[in-house]
């Protein structure tokens, strides 16, 4: 059966292929179709085949022309315009722009000039010198398409999280609705919420692992059967591997824990059990005590554990681990000391600090963001479009003069809002951590978050002081996705965390995790270092439409792997602590 993500990404490669061929206006709304598909609750294949075109013509961004589209590709597998589209472009656009530096328009005009197909035919053009020689380029961008081009060939083989977990919500959906299986989770790094994952990696229990496997081969969203036995089967749907493992219910718990990992996270609490006598597997925890020869197979000695996951750790005195935390960062010695973090939950957000409107990139009025902001039953919402500087996307940064004229439309349309609407701005950090804002400007915001967009390639000393100076900067409130990466597609700034963390804590600026699926920047090891040193963070969407206020879930669990708590993040408090701190 056909993905939201599928299709999305059907749409994205429209926009690229639209836009390299420099077709305005139409890659835009394309993408935005993409990302509302994307972010749809349910199915939208489903939807389709149970007869309710009407559902998907509701869908924001989606039209008469893409809803058509929709239902020729979940019909047919395949859009007629898109192929012509591929015909004329014949290109590997994806592995292309995965390259620093080359957009869907550079990949038109070499293709156009050179006949540049892939990352080999790139690589050998940039060899030979002949990139430079196009219009428009140069010895710089030849170079440092030269240097990118093998991290572009390293990435792309694991899938972001938030494409992969709403598959993975659907693989749990359908196994729970397999009268063989007892109990189903999800196990692996997309357990862990770790930001990109290699496949989904799901774990059910039943007493007949053979009736479990048949019934799950006849779920129709599968694609292709890789491989499959009495207690597995490995599956395709989509671009994406499932694997399933089918367990005796009695043994759930101590396969979900040993599945779930990380590896490193396991083998530090298998030594913390051979310490006190006991043995760890994945078919339970054992007292081996009295046993001569502990290695002497799985299951020996006493059986103590095994049928729930809390059971295992309980065996051996700790409290139950949430699984973000599963990263042998120090977790088992504070479940030891019981100083485990009181993780933060998604209904602590009470609201958003960093989204966009039609004013810069975003696709909807203030109006409508604020009113779909209430609806999410938060407190508070600041709209924080982009300040004009270098590397803002389109060139469509606000002049300060357009600042202030948005401003007195946040302030009207908050005058009738039932939630607290602030006035922010998203300013760039340029290479010398200059933010680019007037005074006038800056006293007439609520919030401002600044964010690195361009000069992403300095080094580690440079892009430090670049931060660090944005940070002591007394008009920043809120350092926006500090290290400017983009998952699978660039590497962003090489930050220190931990000098970041410290220096964000002595001047009283937030760090955000920024929860676009694409970015989860910060993420959890750099959140954990942060808090460390005392700082405080920020969950922000960057949303650009109502649907994509969802993206919170990425980032609270972003969050959670950095051992964050509800105090920790500023967007939990209410709003007189929030304008304290902003002020």
């Amino acid at each position: 059966m056909t993905t939201n993500a599928e299709l999305a990404a059907r749409f994205e490669e429209f926009a690229d292929l639209l836009e390299a061929d420099d077709v305005e206006y139409k890659p835009r709304a394309y993408r935005r179709a993409a990302e509302n598909i994307l972010a749809h609750p349910s199915p939208i294949a489903d939807q389709l085949e149970a007869g309710n075109e009407a559902a998907v013509e509701n869908i924001d961004g989606v039209g008469d022309a893409i809803s058509s589209k929709i239902v020729e590709y979940v019909e047919t597998g395949e859009i007629e315009e898109l192929e012509e589209l591929r015909e004329e472009l014949p290109v590997d656009m994806a592995a292309l722009t995965r390259v620093e530096g080359v957009g869907p328009k550079t990949v038109g005009s070499l293709y156009r000039e050179l006949e540049i197909r892939d990352l080999d035919d790139l690589e050998t053009a940039a060899e030979a010198g002949e990139i430079q020689e196009v219009k428009g380029f140069g010895p710089k961008t030849e170079q440092n398409i030269l240097e990118n081009v093998e991290f572009a060939r390293t990435i792309g083989q694991r899938q972001l999280l938030g494409e992969a977990r709403p598959l993975a919500d659907d693989v749990l959906e359908f196994l729970e609705s397999i009268d063989a299986v007892e109990q189903a989770e999800v196990a692996g790094s997309i357990r862990r919420w770790r930001e990109t994952i290699g496949d989904v990696d799901a774990l059910a229990a039943a007493d007949s692992g053979s009736e479990a496997i048949e019934a799950f081969l006849e779920w129709d969203s599968i694609d292709d059967e890789i491989e499959f036995g009495p207690e597995k089967a490995s599956v395709r749907v989509g671009d994406v591997r499932v694997d399933l493992r089918v367990v005796v219910p009695a043994e759930f718990g101590s396969a979900l824990q040993y599945f779930t990992g990380s590896k490193d996270h396991n083998v530090r609490l298998r030594n913390y059990a051979i310490e006190r006598n006991m043995k760890l597997n994945e078919y339970g925890a054992f007292d081996v005590s009295d046993i001569d020869d502990p290695d002497a197979g799985q299951r020996v000695g006493e059986r103590v554990a095994g049928e729930t996951e809390a059971g295992m750790y309980e065996a051996l005195g700790l409290p139950w681990i949430p699984p973000e935390l599963r990263e042998d960062r120090g977790e088992i010695d504070a479940a030891a000391a019981d100083d485990l973090p009181d993780l933060i939950t998604r209904s602590d957000v009470r609201g958003d600090l960093h989204t966009h409107t039609e004013w810069s990139d975003g696709n909807n009025t203030i109006a409508e963001m604020v009113e779909a902001a209430a609806d999410r039953g938060y407190d508070y919402y600041a709209v924080a479009d982009h300040a004009q500087g270098p590397g803002v996307v389109g060139g469509m940064g606000l002049s300060d003069a357009e600042i202030l004229e948005q401003v007195e439309e946040i302030r009207e349309v908050g005058a009738g809002a039932d939630i607290e609407v602030l006035a922010g701005i998203e300013s760039n950090i340029d290479a010398d951590g200059e933010i680019g804002l007037g005074d006038e400007v800056i006293d007439a915001l609520d919030v401002v978050v600044a964010s690195p967009h361009s000069a992403l390639d300095q080094d580690s000393a440079a892009a430090a002081k670049r931060l660090e100076r944005a940070i002591e900067n007394p008009a920043v409130d809120v350092i926006g996705h500090p290290s400017g990466r983009l998952l699978n597609e660039r590497e962003g700034l090489a930050i220190d965390a931990t000098a970041l963390g410290a220096a964000a804590a002595e001047h009283g600026t937030a760090l955000e995790v920024n929860s676009n699926l694409r970015r989860l920047d910060l993420w959890g090891s750099a959140v954990q270092a942060a808090l460390e040193e005392g700082a405080t963070i920020a969950i922000n969407t960057d949303a650009h439409q109502p649907a994509t206020l969802e993206y919170v879930r990425w980032g609270v669990h972003t969050a959670r792997r950095g051992w964050a708590e509800p105090d920790d993040v500023i967007n939990t408090w209410d709003i007189e602590k929030l304008r304290e701190f902003l002020h």
